[in-house]
This record gives structure tokens, sequence and C-alpha cells, in this order.
């Protein structure tokens, strides 16, 4: 008798255990992903000069799909790209990322912010000025005389 009461409360133990922890099998978790996980540009820059020697991590943050972090890194000879890395910090994609509702690339919308220029950082000492200075929008052609 003592030895099937026992049983009974083991099994209502193991039942009350299988639904109070959590199951990662469905869909995994649906709250903030930076609370279980973290890439920080240390990190990143550990990780991907394995592949890519002698890089600058400018920026690490969620990337726009899920399981993903957008690194924004800067080649030795001044080229700024995108990389993307896996929540595991096994693999990095290098691509584009498109969103297919909208039918807008996420990855080209980055990229256009990374590498945008400051126009108050082009030297325009010797510059020839034509036109209004104090103009709203301004023009800067580059040109090779030789």
């Amino acid at each position: 008798m003592k030895r099937l009461t026992l049983f009974k409360w083991f099994f209502v133990f193991v039942i009350l255990l299988a639904f109070t922890v959590p199951s990662y099998g469905f869909g995994g978790c649906e709250q903030d992903c930076r609370n279980c996980h973290s890439l920080d540009k240390k990190e990143a820059q550990k990780l991907l000069e394995q592949l890519i020697p002698n890089i600058k991590i400018l920026d690490v943050r969620m990337a726009p799909a899920r399981g993903l972090w957008e690194v924004a890194l800067e080649t030795k000879d001044k080229k700024r790209g995108i990389a993307y890395v896996d929540f595991a910090k096994e693999n990095v994609i290098v691509g584009e990322i498109l969103k297919i509702k909208t039918r807008t690339n996420l990855t080209r919308e980055r990229f256009m912010e990374i590498n945008r220029i400051d126009f108050s950082q082009i030297p325009l000492d010797n510059a020839l000025v034509m036109g209004n200075p104090d103009a709203k929008r301004k023009i800067v052609v580059f040109d090779d005389p030789d």
C-alpha cells in the first residue's frame, strides 16, 4: 500500500515537473534574445579575425532575422561590410537578408547606413566653390586633373 502511494507521488511530481520546465523544442524563447545570448565587439573580433585578418569591428547588434547577430566591420583597406554570426557562434553568413513581405533588402539599408559619409568631414580648404556656399544642398565632385 505504501509503495503505491509513493509511486503516485512520484508520478505527480514527474507530471508537474514536465509542465513547469520550459520547452525549447517548439519555437524557442519568445522573449528578448539578448536575455539569453550575447556577443560584444571583442568577442566578434576574435571570431571573425580567424576568417578575415586585420579587421576592425564597428558595431554588433541583433540582426533583423532571429538567431543572428549583425556585425558591421571594416577591413584593413577601409572597406566596410556586414557579416552575420549565429547565436551558437559557430557560423558566419556573408550575404543579404531580404524581407519577403515588403521585398526590401535589409542588409542593403544597413550597408548604406554604415558607409554614409559625413559631409562635414570632407576637407574643402582648397575646393573650388560654385554657387551659394550657404545653400541647403551641396554637391561635391572629385576630379583628378592628370
